[in-house]
């Protein structure tokens, strides 16, 4: 998994992708638990949350809170759509397939977020 990257000194920021859905909510916490602890001795950080929606029941609110258990924070929460299909089909991103889109609006914003957070 993930750990040999941290303890070789590899990875100096992790962001954790999920979306609201009980079993990913489980698994980002777990996941987060595993960063936590290897992040003193491979001098590495999490970097926070990022949501790629599922269109499920309060999936912002579970995002944000389970963000916040993990004093973290939720960096950016990704609207489903599905160009991400078309694209996909393509064997294009989304950029690449519709540049001036919503969606690529959303996958720029996101690349600015955790650069400023780096």
């Amino acid at each position: 998994g993930f750990a040999m990257p941290i303890r070789e000194g590899k990875a100096q920021e992790i962001y954790i992708v999920m979306s609201g859905e009980m079993m990913a909510l489980y698994a980002a916490n777990n996941i987060a638990k595993g960063i936590l602890k290897y992040a003193h001795s491979g001098g590495v950080r999490l970097g926070g949350l990022i949501c790629n929606e599922r269109q499920t029941d309060r999936e912002l609110d579970l995002a944000e809170a389970l963000a916040s258990r993990l004093n973290s924070k939720l960096i950016h929460f990704v609207p489903r759509d599905n160009i991400v299909q078309h694209a996909e089909l393509r064997k294009m991103s989304v950029i690449q397939y519709a540049p001036d889109s919503k969606q690529a609006g959303e996958y720029r914003a996101l690349a600015e977020k955790i650069h400023a957070n780096s």
